[in-house]
């Protein structure tokens, strides 16, 4: 069994931050596909991607041709409102959990991580506190759901997929930016690159970026438990 350290006020806040943000995405994700659904009904064709249909939504708004009818552009201003609003909230909630980066030594040493960005760094950094609370890094990485389940049968190992139990909002945050990483991997010559390189070579594309999400997980660990700051020639050793 293994118990939890308790948080201190900061580490809750800004977990508070992270939850509330991630509720207002997914509001904001489902409001998008509202209005895709609605407009589908007068034979628009709303664009893939939330940014080019808050781009389209002022252009359908002012279209006198294209079949809308004035109680329904009425609904559809309110819902572009509506994305809009949400879009601030998520803005205002992105410069707070920017804002306590900066002040935060943990986060800080975590932003030199490759793949971590502030909302990542933030996301670790309340997660792990002094590292105390994890015997080392792959307890870390396995309460995120990043190690492997095992099936042992007849003195035989065999490594399945990843569990996925544990925080899927930080787990998340972890294999974007491990995705991110291995897009722009070609043409770079460190050890961590060459490691990542080697390993996509002779597995799937998802195998790589979920075992660089992994060792991201267990450096984070080292950084907050030692207090050291990132070592790019030991993150390229081990798997």
């Amino acid at each position: 069994m293994r118990f939890v350290a308790p948080k201190t006020v900061a580490q809750q806040d800004i977990q508070a931050a992270h939850r509330i943000r991630e509720e207002l995405v997914g509001q904001r994700t489902a409001k998008a596909n509202q209005i895709r659904g609605l407009v589908g009904e007068y034979g628009i064709i709303a664009p893939v991607g939330i940014q080019q249909l808050r781009q389209a939504l002022p252009g359908w708004l002012e279209d006198s041709e294209n079949g809308l009818t004035d109680s329904f552009r009425a609904l559809l201003n309110g819902l572009a409102e509506d994305l809009r609003y949400l879009d601030d909230r998520v803005a205002a909630l992105d410069d707070r959990i920017v804002e306590s980066v900066r002040k935060d030594p943990v986060a800080k040493r975590l932003m030199t991580l490759r793949g971590v960005g502030p909302l990542t760094a933030s996301a670790l950094s309340g997660a792990l506190g002094d590292g105390k609370a994890f015997r080392r890094g792959h307890d870390f990485a396995a309460s995120l759901g990043l190690t492997p389940k095992q099936h042992s049968i007849g003195g035989r190992d065999r490594l399945l997929g990843i569990s996925k139990r544990g925080d899927s909002y930080l787990r998340k945050l972890l294999v974007h930016g491990a995705r991110a990483v291995l897009r722009h991997v070609d043409g770079k010559d460190d050890g961590l690159s060459h490691w990542l390189k080697g390993l996509a070579s002779w597995k799937h594309i998802n195998v790589a970026t979920v075992a660089l999400a992994n060792k991201t997980a267990r450096i984070a660990w080292a950084l907050a438990h030692g207090e050291e700051d990132y070592d790019e020639k030991l993150a390229a050793a081990g798997a």
